[in-house]
């Protein structure tokens, strides 16, 4: 717990440093509401350019909190910011005024300066229309490459026209050690969207991939799997998944989140499960063997390595097999010999994949397996609605709650449903494993 300890300080020492900053200015004290008032307004600009680093693409990071953890933080946060940014110009208690000579450290006024307040008021209306649109991005329809361009550039703009303003109209913004800091933080944040956008795709361009294997295995649902062209492939663990772009240039921001269902081996291919839904995955039939693939990799937090639990719970909805599978193989591969259930749901019996194996697995004894469906056709033997409450005490009685780490993966409305079901078991959040790719 040490690493993200030392992330959360380290993030608390940015975003507070130019509050500190200003306190060591030691100016003429103002009343409570003008100081608030300034303060706000430097906690909203660090903690929009610190937003920067905690998109998810920076693995160290998201990797040791947790990929959960980082994207929801880097949501509730940008609302606190716009919170402090709204308030910010109204709780100032002092009349408007030009500085006065005997007023060097604006004790007394607030500037009235057009040019200095401009590009204050562009950010004040910018942010609120940006982060609502980030909150409602699915009701718009944006396609997800065109959000993350206008996401990444868009807040580009705003941390632009809040360095003008800071070094324009700012009372502590203005003097040198503030100057500075503003500037490195947002030079920062430059080289994080350079890191993405530009050094990424350089990576990704000269460590390509070929699709070796696509092959449909139900109606929807896809075996896609590639190979490493001219490298040693990546290192990875069960569970995790990568960002995957096939047919496009690595450049061209067209790559999806995807779970790894292969097992990590010496093998460098790697394969998924993926279930058409549209963009990419509603082209799959248009995939062929041989065509260039890009891949950053690997997140995710979504795996048993280093935990110690006797039994390992496998909650799978529809194509939230994929990371399921990985463990499963990864665990058979090592002989693992700890206890292992998987519970995976679908609506039909057709959409189940690579049932063969799962089957395979549990007449080995190497896995308990209970499939789920919601719609079964006559002479199902199997269990039948959805993965609940009731369902779970079913199928794995008291003792697991009380020795199994539970790993999650499927739709938002069965994580919700089953993480509530295991917290009310008596299931520590710690042993609830699951990651979140809609969080609003």
């Amino acid at each position: 717990m040490l690493r993200p300890a030392l992330w959360c300080l380290a993030y608390l020492g940015l975003v507070c440093l130019p509050l500190a900053l200003s306190w060591l200015m030691a100016f003429p004290a103002r009343s409570i509401r003008n100081e608030l008032a300034s303060g706000l307004g430097l906690l909203a600009f660090a903690i929009i350019l610190v937003e920067f680093v905690l998109s998810g693409r920076f693995r160290t990071l998201s990797n040791t909190l947790g990929l959960d953890i980082t994207i929801r933080f880097h949501q509730l946060i940008g609302r606190a910011a716009l919170a402090f940014a709204l308030l910010h110009p109204f709780l100032y208690d002092f009349l408007p005024g030009p500085e006065r000579p005997w007023d060097t450290s604006r004790e007394l006024t607030v500037t009235t300066d057009f040019w200095a307040l401009l590009p204050g008021i562009l950010a004040f209306v910018l942010l609120p229309a940006f982060v609502l649109a980030s909150i409602h991005r699915d009701a718009l329809g944006y396609r997800y490459e065109r959000w993350r361009i206008l996401h990444g550039f868009g807040a580009l703009l705003i941390v632009g026209l809040l360095l003008l303003h800071a070094e324009a109209a700012g009372r502590y913004s203005e003097e040198p050690p503030l100057i500075w800091t503003w500037r490195i933080l947002t030079g920062l944040a430059v080289l994080a969207l350079i890191y993405v956008y530009v050094l990424k795709p350089i990576y990704q361009a000269r460590h390509g991939w070929r699709v070796s294997r696509i092959e449909r295995l139900t109606p929807r649902q896809w075996d896609l799997r590639i190979t490493p062209e001219g490298h040693a492939g990546v290192s990875f663990q069960a569970g995790q998944f990568v960002w995957l772009n096939v047919g496009h240039s690595p450049f061209s921001l067209n790559e999806n989140p995807f779970s790894i269902s292969s097992a990590p081996t010496d093998d460098p291919e790697i394969g998924f499960v993926i279930k058409e839904l549209g963009d990419f995955t509603g082209a799959l039939d248009q995939v062929s063997v041989g065509d260039r693939a890009y891949i950053d990799s690997a997140y995710g937090s979504l795996t048993i390595e280093g935990r110690t639990e006797p039994d390992v719970v496998l909650i799978a909805g529809g194509v939230g097999i994929a990371p399921m599978l990985s463990i499963l193989r990864k665990m058979t591969l090592e002989q693992d010999a700890r206890n292992a259930v998987l519970i995976y749901g679908n609506r039909t019996a057709d959409q189940i994949v690579f049932r063969d194996e799962l089957d395979a697995l549990q007449g080995h004894g190497r896995a308990e397996v209970v499939h789920v469906l919601y719609e079964p056709e006559d002479g199902w033997r199997g269990e039948t609605g959805y993965i609940d409450a009731a369902l779970l005490d079913r199928v794995l009685g008291e003792g697991l709650f009380e020795t199994g780490v539970f790993v999650l993966c499927g739709p938002p409305v069965m994580l919700s449903s089953v993480e509530t079901a295991l917290m009310t078991r008596g299931v520590p959040a710690s042993r609830i494993l699951m990651e979140r790719f809609q969080y609003d």
